[in-house]
């Protein structure tokens, strides 16, 4: 049986711009943290839109992270989100 190799660089710790510290907390954390936090929030403070749940509309804190307030597919989100860690 093999055995499971965990990816090390995805589970790194990363640097977190004050940005996005803001919506997921102080780092570091690694990405996989990072996204479970940020939906999380997103959850929470009920950014995703109603009528197509792909797509998150920004508050105040998440046009911080995503670059303005109009809304973001969620694919999109993680090239935004990767700006912000380093």
């Amino acid at each position: 049986m093999a055995k499971k190799v965990l990816n090390a660089k995805f589970m790194k710790p990363m640097k977190i711009s004050t940005e996005l510290a803001e919506v997921v907390g102080k780092g570091p954390m690694p990405r996989t943290k990072v996204t479970k936090k940020l939906w999380a929030y997103i959850k929470k403070h009920k950014r995703q839109d109603p009528d197509n749940k792909r797509n998150i509309i920004p508050d105040e804190k998440l046009s911080k992270v995503f670059g303005g307030k109009r809304a973001i597919n969620m694919f999109d989100m993680t090239k935004k989100v990767n700006k912000h860690l380093s």
